[in-house]
């Protein structure tokens, strides 16, 4: 039987991380024989679809079983159509995973336990959310804040005509 637990690092000694779809590891282990392999989580980086992805890489592995911290309704659909059992609410360390999962200590779920999206806040090297915006400011100038000052007499040329306008006399 193999299971996979969403990890931190590439060893048994790794922390679980909370995020399935985003984690950057799985361990791939046999419960009884403690005999693992780490595989990279290539989906962790993507802009969209990860749980999806990762839900892929997993079921492609012949897994039983997922035990992670999180797990969102797309991965859980992907893992549970395989028939993977998905555990989620666990933390600690990998092989202390591995022994509570051997001596009966987790229960599957029998759904998601966070709605989709979840694992992508300001994760590390993700950005913390701060986009460009819309540039919506006060508008302190002619504008009022919505773009249209039309220059405010910045960068048109204002030199005067090369001959004077004619002159009517009335």
């Amino acid at each position: 039987m193999k299971i996979a637990i969403s990890a931190t690092g590439p060893g048994l000694d790794a922390e679980v991380d909370p995020r399935f779809g985003r984690c950057q590891y799985f361990i791939i282990a046999d419960p009884e024989t403690m005999e693992f392999e780490a595989v990279d989580n290539s989906s962790a980086m993507a802009a969209g679809g990860a749980g999806i992805s990762a839900g892929q890489i997993i079921a492609n592995k012949g897994v039983q079983a997922v035990l992670t911290g999180n797990c969102g309704p797309n991965a859980y659909q992907v893992l549970s159509s395989a028939g993977i059992q998905v555990i989620t609410g666990v933390s600690g360390i990998v092989k202390d995973v591995i022994e509570g999962y051997r001596s009966g200590k987790f229960q599957a779920n029998a759904q998601p336990n966070v709605p989709d999206h979840f694992g992508m806040g300001a994760t590390p090297g993700t950005g913390g959310g701060f986009g460009m915006g819309r540039g919506m400011g006060r508008g302190m100038g002619r504008g009022m804040g919505r773009g249209m000052g039309r220059g405010m007499g910045m960068g048109f040329d204002m030199t005067p005509p090369a001959s004077p306008a004619p002159r009517l006399l009335i």
